[in-house]
């Protein structure tokens, strides 16, 4: 089996790293990204993605906008999209628009590893807290 590889968009340093250690425990490897402004130059210069963790809000282009540039690049067309954020309330919204998944922030280390696995395998997983 080859190595899966996430990306990680978001702009909290804190929430990258502990998302970065549970990665890692998971045997996932990982890249980050503070932000999705020049997505596209960025996507070019990483490799294949399996998964990516999306901050909905982000600085300048925004977790909404960023997704339609996910979708549509090769290296994360296949990639399951996954809503990372503290907005619970937006639940609705990324289901109508194409995410994998949702996983609120804090995360839950207990739950992280099910969920994670669950939605590498093809299942939408919308988990709040």
């Amino acid at each position: 089996m080859s190595q899966l590889n996430a990306l990680i968009i978001d702009d909290n340093a804190n929430n990258i790293l502990v998302l970065q250690q549970l990665l890692t425990i998971e045997g996932v490897d990982s890249a980050k990204l503070p932000t999705a402004n020049n997505l596209l130059v960025q996507l070019d210069l990483l490799p294949r993605i399996d998964i990516v963790f999306l901050d909905l809000e982000l600085p300048g282009v925004n977790g909404y906008e960023a997704i339609e540039i996910l979708h549509a690049h090769a290296a994360t067309a296949s990639a399951k999209i996954v809503a990372y954020s503290v907005h619970i309330s937006e639940l609705h919204n990324v289901m109508e628009l194409g995410f994998d998944g949702f996983i609120g922030k804090p995360l839950n280390s207990e739950s992280f590893s099910d969920q994670l696995w669950r939605i590498l395998n093809g299942e939408k997983v919308w988990y709040s807290s």
